[in-house]
Order: C-alpha cells, then structure tokens, then sequence
C-alpha cells in the first residue's frame, strides 16, 4: 500500500493525519474536507433565508458552524477521528431540522431537509455500512418529523417565492447528486483497484501452481527414473548374457563348419540354442525399449488424446518402477507385492500418460507407508501393497490398499488437498495426491476415494468411466 507525499503530512499534520497510508489519509481528509464544505455552503443560504424574512434561519445555520468549528478544534486537540466524525455527522443530520423549524414550514424548507442525506453518504464514505444504516434510519426520520411538523403545527400557503423555492431546490439537488456521484465513482475506483490487484495475485498464484506442478512432476519422474535404473538392468544383462552364449554357439558351429565330418545333428542343435537365443534377445531389447518409451511418456506434457490402454499391464508396470525406486534409496527394503487382475480385461479409452502419473504417485505413497511401519519394528509384521482391478459394463475400478502406516482420521479428509501432506518437511510437496485427484475427477470424469484406518493402512479406490474402442 502507499503512502502520501511529505507535503500532504505536513499539511495535515496538526489534525493527527501523519504516516497513514494513502487510503485512510484520503479518507480522513476528505472528512475534514466535507465539514468545511458544508460549514461554507450553509452560509449563502443562511443569508438568502434573512434577506428573505427569516431571521431564524441563519441562528441555526451559525449554530452548526459554531459546532463544526468546535469539532475541528477537538480534533486538533485530541487526534480523535473517529470521535470527530461521530459528532460531525450528527451534526450534519441535525442542522436541516433546526433550519425546518427555523423557516416554519416542510415546502419552504424541503431542500433544506433533502441535505440531511449527506449524513448516512458520509457515513458510507468514512465510517462503514452497518453504521451508514443507523445514519439512513435517521435521515428518513428527519424528512418524516419536518412533515409531520409540518402538517400538524404550520398552516397557510409556502411563504417563499416560487423561483426561490425552485432555485434553492434545485441547487441543493445538484450538489447532492454530486456528492452521490463522487462516492459511486469512488467505490467503483476501489473496486477496479481491488480486481487490478486480485488480478495480480491470480497471475501470481498460477505462476506459482505451475512451478510447484513442474517440481511434483520432476519429483515423481525422480523416483521412476530410479525404478527404471533398476528395472532396465535386467533385461540388460539378459542381453548381454545371451549375446554372449550366442557368440560362444557361432563359434562352436563355425568350428563345426570347417572339420571334414560335420555332424548335422550338432549343428541343427547349435543353429536351434542360437535362434532361442536371439529369439530372447529381442525379447528382452523390446522390454529394455518399452521401460524408456514409459519414462519419455512420462516426462512429456500430455497429449489430451485418449487411447485403448490395457490398465493391467500399465499397473503392474508402475508398480514395479516405484517398488524399485524406493528399494534403489533403500536397499534392505523389501515387500510382498500383490496383483489381482481379471483375465478378460478389457481396454479402457483413457490418456495413459495421465493414469500412469497417477499410479504412479498411489504406489510411491503406498511403499512409503509401509516402509515407514517396517522401521518401526513391529514383530511379524510383513509390508505388502496389493493392487486389483475390477470392471463392469459402465465402469472399472482400481484398488490400491496396504498395510502401512494408515491416516490419523482427522485429516483424513485434507490429503486430497494441494499442499498437505503427512511426511516430514522435505520429504514431500504435497501435491501428489492433489494433481491425482484433479486428473481423476476432472480429466476423467471418474472418483478417487480412500478409506484409511491409523496403524493400519489405506485403501485408495480409483473409478473410472469405461469407454471402449
């Protein structure tokens, strides 16, 4: 927020006005404003009033400058704004019933009263809207007292010339809706103000969403890359290992080739080991090929296109990758890992790249969540995470339950939200679950549920549409 200039300070300085910010310093100068403003304008008419026979009007017009200046003089002595303006607008309120009663007449005075309403928009500019209300209250009070007063104590015709009735009506309707103008304009200012900064603060707040969804992202591809490292070797040192029997059987079968009685026999095994062996080779260089299209998918933005995905075979590979990634951290982690699928499941019309992130973030938690109760030495307790899908003709639903830690009951009901999370500082952003169950329910228009017992461990259920190919 800003604050005024020195000179402005310096200027209002006296009244108590020094080293607010700008919005409260133009609040309370404008206060002090209209109580001058109101104090000048009652003069010229005060006078028109006595030159006109009404030698009691400018008594109480005098009366409520003597009282604004009483007022100003208060708040010079005591730094009191809210005092002053409590009086200030009392006053202003007041004043038109004086100058009723002064003139002796609800038309002769009708403008006179009409500028009663100055008190309840003051009210809304300085104080605040429950107290602008009693202010209106006491406004209509006013208008009904001096007609009242009117039809009860004061008889004959308006006693004012007509152009004077009309000019003094007309002028103070002018300089009211003036004053409604500048507080409309006002408020509107504010408010475009307030939507400038709301704006901003959007703006930032998106900016910051994508950095912390850039960091869950590279997170989670941290812990797959681990998986991967150790997943990859396998079918690795299978092609290694059968290249080199395969280049051992070529030699054998070359050696074969050259002797002047060659055995067919030997040589139709030889030609037999070799073409299982190279059979083999391509099978596990198509694994190793698979293991990194899964882990450039999962590095890419999705695509938003949606594709038959065999939901078996993409649960069972991500579970192996975060069992893997975890055990790369700690070696002497170990579980038993449990796969219930249905035989004749069917393709599901899904993003893959999106379902992968999201299996992949319910097992990183779920072997955290045993692993976690593993280190607390439980005697005979076994770390398990099993995993089962299930389908029908509307929908298919995916269970990831384990035996770990479970979720203390009373936040169970905030780990879907962005940024909770129940692992130590460090140790997580807690976005995982929150980006999962935007893709699930928003993405896919499917559930994420999770039922949960403290010490016991967490069943975590995605639904989803089926839509097959």
């Amino acid at each position: 927020m800003s604050t005024t200039t020195f000179w402005e300070q310096y200027l209002w300085f006296p009244l108590g006005f020094r080293g607010l910010e700008a919005d409260e310093f133009k609040k309370r100068t404008t206060a002090v404003r209209l109580a001058l403003f109101t104090m000048l304008a009652a003069i010229p008419y005060s006078l028109v009033y006595a030159w006109l026979g009404f030698p009691l009007a400018p008594r109480a017009t005098f009366i409520y400058i003597g009282f604004s200046l009483a007022n100003l003089l208060l708040l010079f002595l005591t730094k009191k704004y809210s005092l002053f303006t409590t009086a200030q607008l009392v006053a202003i309120i007041l004043n038109p019933i004086m100058a009723h009663v002064a003139i002796g007449g609800f038309v002769d005075s009708s403008a006179i009263i009409l500028s009663a309403i100055l008190s309840p928009l003051g009210a809304l500019m300085f104080t605040n809207y429950r107290t602008a209300r009693i202010y209106f209250v006491l406004f209509v009070l006013d208008v009904v007292v001096a007609g009242v007063w009117d039809y009860l104590y004061v008889s004959g015709e308006p006693k004012l010339p007509k152009g004077v009735l009309i000019v003094s009506f007309v002028s103070n309707l002018v300089i009211i809706c003036l004053i409604i103008y500048l507080l409309i304009a006002n408020v509107l200012q504010k408010r475009e103000e307030a939507q400038q900064e709301l704006q901003q603060s959007l703006d930032h707040l998106r900016a910051t969403q994508v950095q912390l969804v850039q960091r869950e992202k590279m997170a989670s591809l941290g812990e797959l890359t681990a998986g991967i490292a150790h997943e990859i070797q396998n079918p690795l040192n299978f092609v290694n290992n059968f290249s080199e029997v395969s280049t051992e059987l070529v030699e054998e079968l070359s050696e074969e080739n050259h002797k002047p009685e060659r055995d067919a026999g030997l040589e139709d095994e030889l030609l037999h080991d070799l073409q299982q062996n190279l059979r083999k080779i391509t099978h596990h260089g198509r694994r190793a090929s698979s293991i990194v299209r899964d882990m450039l998918e999962h590095s890419r933005a999705s695509t938003g296109e949606r594709q038959p995905t065999d939901l078996a075979a993409l649960c069972d590979e991500y579970l192996r990758l975060a069992y893997h990634g975890l055990r790369a951290k700690d070696k002497s982690f170990n579980a038993t890992l449990e796969t219930r699928f249905p035989p004749d499941l069917r393709p599901v019309n899904l993003i893959g790249q999106d379902i992968a992130r999201v299996m992949l973030n319910l097992f990183t938690n779920a072997f955290y969540a045993v692993r976690e109760r593993q280190q607390r030495g439980e005697a005979g307790y076994l770390p398990t995470v099993a995993v089962s899908i299930e389908q029908d003709a509307e929908q298919v639903r995916i269970r990831v339950r384990d035996n770990g830690t479970g979720i203390p009951e009373s936040v169970k009901h905030k780990i879907f939200q962005p940024f909770f999370t129940t692992k130590p500082t460090g140790e997580g952003t807690g976005l995982g679950l929150s980006l999962s169950y935007d893709i699930i329910t928003k993405g896919c228009g499917g559930t994420l549920t999770a039922e949960t017992t403290e010490g016991q461990g967490t069943e975590l259920t995605v639904t989803l549409p089926t839509c097959l190919e």
